[in-house]
């Protein structure tokens, strides 16, 4: 590890620490050549699928674009910052579990569904809304009865 105040190639470690969920590794180091010391962080790096959109084209994931999209959803809604967090999270272990190198876009939009269901069902609702196309009115009726009455619905 190169040090950050001088450069040097030698430096040693003097504390390694795991956090609590055991998934970083933090290292307390020292130069050898200047004697400051500083502080390294670890974790597995993960390769997200690639997103493979309705067009045939591919982009690489994007949590930031996939919290944004569930954030819009959820607009003027009483979920809190955590809670939006904690889906996203959800939705990309599932995209890891899933050990494909690409993911259809549909098959994204229907874990997002899934999350903003269990988080609340207006932002369900609109997210249906967009992400489903709706043209009239039944579809939009079809959607509430769905999350009113989930028993009858089959999904």
């Amino acid at each position: 590890m190169r040090c950050p105040f001088c450069g040097a190639d030698e430096t040693a470690v003097a504390d390694t620490r795991v956090n609590d969920e055991g998934d970083i590794v933090r290292r307390r180091r020292r130069c050898l050549k200047c004697d400051k010391r500083f502080t390294t962080f670890e974790r597995a790096e993960l390769r997200m699928p690639q997103v493979v959109k309705k067009n045939g084209s591919r982009v690489d994931f994007d949590r930031d674009k996939l919290a944004a999209s569930l954030c819009l959803a959820l607009r003027k809604r009483p979920v809190s910052g955590e809670a939006v967090e904690a889906a996203v999270s959800r939705i990309e272990e599932r995209l890891l579990a899933l050990g494909e190198r690409e993911v259809a876009s549909a098959r994204v939009g229907e874990m997002v569904m899934r999350e903003l269901k269990k988080l609340d069902k207006v932002a369900y609702v609109r997210f249906a809304s967009v992400y489903r196309n709706f043209e009239d009115v039944d579809e939009f009726s079809k959607v509430i009865r769905e999350v009113s009455h989930p028993a009858q619905s089959g999904r």
